[in-house]
């Protein structure tokens, strides 16, 4: 039986509950230029879904950050501010900016969330499973993404190589600190 290692565990959850406070703060960043500024309400109401989902996501992982006594990353108050500047921002630019800002960051993510399931031990049972399911929920919001507009042809391919690093950076350093 293949056990999880302790640290490696609290990075998982540490870093996972970043990530997903991280795409509400994306979303809520969205929504506000889209209420705002940008008026789109088919957009809108795309982003609304896809929100709720990582509010499900994030409520348990924040559960699992309370009962298991980890510390969330120190990053937060920064990761939200960035969240929703790059939400806002992606917005402005209009919906293929929009939908490749979520198809970006959940290809990441999708590749994350495989990565951590290799590194979970058959003692993790419970949150494997989570785990898979938010990963799911993550592949259905990038293939909506494209399928509602998003692309990473032209001008758009520097936009996806920045979210995606931006992406990384910020998984790497969340699992640390």
């Amino acid at each position: 039986m293949k056990k999880t290692n302790k640290k490696t565990l609290e990075e998982i959850i540490r870093v996972d509950h970043a990530g997903e406070r991280g795409a509400i703060k994306i979303y809520e960043g969205q929504l506000l230029a889209l209420q705002t500024v940008k008026q789109d309400k088919d957009l809108k109401n795309i982003i609304e879904e896809m929100k709720e989902h990582e509010k499900e996501h994030l409520q348990y992982f924040e559960k699992e950050i309370q009962d298991r006594k980890i510390k969330p990353t120190y990053m937060l108050p920064l990761w939200d501010i960035m969240g929703v500047a790059l939400g806002f921002g992606t917005a402005l630019l209009g919906k293929k900016a929009t939908m490749l800002c979520t198809a970006s960051v959940e290809e990441v993510i999708e590749n994350h969330y495989e990565n951590q399931l290799n590194k979970l031990g058959d003692d993790e049972i419970e949150l494997k499973t989570k785990i898979k399911k938010f990963k799911t929920d993550e592949t259905n919001h990038k293939n909506t993404a494209y399928n509602s507009g998003a692309t990473n042809k032209g001008i758009y391919f520097i936009l996806d190589k920045v979210i995606k690093t931006s992406s990384k950076v910020a998984i790497s350093i969340s699992e640390k600190i």
